[in-house]
């Protein structure tokens, strides 16, 4: 018997206006909102699960930092995984409302960097990639309530350390991801946890040690995490049934145009995804249990772990066995599906927030 860690399980709260009965057909019931999304959030909480994602996007949903700021006191016992753009807000102000929201959380809101362009701009790969690294460092100086002297390339800015401070009096954990060699060595140098997409288990495998060797070089280690949809049922027929009902109605002109709707649609990690689905069988299996159906409407996170609670259970173990410590899941619809896995697959996982300042 493989005698693993407790894994952090993880929601998703759907701002970007990604929730669908038919994916590729909008429902305004289901359109990102703050009641909608508030009630994910707290279906999550209610069910157990240990964080919830508020994804980040200009042009889909609803703001992600004053959605926090508004669940926060609401929320029992979940974390937060706030999701912010590199470059978008003033950094000193993006310092305070961090600070802020995790004292009303009572130190438990945790950090998704964000590196895609910002809305009205588009950067070449390296110098964006430059901008996330100078955002980060001096984002978790301040964080960690440190004065600031740094001139940088599209950083310069000296400043006393700021007044308001998280609980734990130190940054809250960064949760990153990217597949560029830039945005690798960025993650290596400055994240947490490296955050990987939907992906076979030998690839994802691959991405660990790939990360671990890079990490390494800055004498540092980090935490993985995974990023994919669930689609579960009592049994895999009705499982697969579900998955092939999610995407019936799509038409595959809608479907491109969603994917081409987000920032960063040119990625290396957009790219991988691309190619995933491309590699599948006519049932959009990639590999058992993996079902690239969902990445036909879908610009990020493109493949769904899909069968009985014994075949989802199997395959996140699966990834943890190579080196993933964190998932971030999701599922159509979004509070529908959360009822599903907190029946279905939490009771048979050991999972618990990771205890950062342990």
């Amino acid at each position: 018997m493989i005698d693993r860690k407790p894994v952090e399980v993880s929601w998703f709260a759907a701002l970007c206006d990604d929730d669908y009965e038919f994916l590729g057909v909008p429902n305004a019931d289901l359109a990102s909102s703050w009641p909608h999304c508030r009630d994910i959030t707290l279906t999550a909480d209610r069910n157990g699960f240990d964080n919830i994602l508020l994804p980040s996007g200009y042009a889909l949903g609803i703001d992600s930092v004053s959605f926090a700021a508004g669940v926060a006191p609401l929320v029992d016992q979940m974390q937060l995984l706030l999701a912010v753009r590199m470059g978008e807000m003033w950094l000193p102000q993006l310092a305070r409302q961090i600070a802020t929201i995790d004292q009303m959380l009572g130190g438990r809101l945790t950090i998704n960097i964000i590196s895609s362009d910002i809305p009205g701009e588009s950067l070449e790969s390296a110098p964006r990639y430059q901008r996330t690294r100078e955002w980060m460092q001096v984002l978790r100086s301040l964080l960690n309530g440190e004065s600031i002297d740094f001139h940088g390339e599209f950083v310069d800015l000296q400043l006393d350390a700021p007044r308001a401070r998280t609980v734990s009096g130190q940054s809250p954990p960064f949760y990153f991801g990217g597949f560029s060699p830039a945005a690798k060595d960025v993650a290596a140098e400055f994240a947490d946890v490296f955050l990987t997409w939907p992906d076979t288990v030998a690839s994802v495998g691959d991405t660990v040690a790939e990360m671990q060797t890079l990490a390494e070089g800055y004498q540092r280690e980090l935490k993985y995490g995974l990023r994919a949809h669930v689609i579960v049922r009592e049994t895999e027929a009705e499982a697969v049934e579900a998955a092939n009902r999610l995407v019936s109605q799509l038409d595959d002109e809608v479907g491109r145009e969603i994917r081409n709707r987000s920032l960063d649609t040119q990625s290396a990690g957009v790219a991988r995804q691309n190619e995933l689905r491309e590699a599948a069988g006519d049932d959009w299996f990639v590999e058992p249990n993996l079902w690239t159906g969902v990445g036909r409407a879908r610009s990020g996170a493109g493949a769904a772990i899909v069968g009985d609670p014994d075949q989802v259970v199997a395959k996140l173990h699966a990834y943890q066995d190579v080196g993933v410590d964190a998932f971030i899941l999701s599922g159509y619809t979004h509070q529908a599906e959360c009822d599903l896995v907190a029946e279905h697959v939490l009771p048979k996982l050991e999972h618990a927030p990771i205890n950062w300042w342990a």
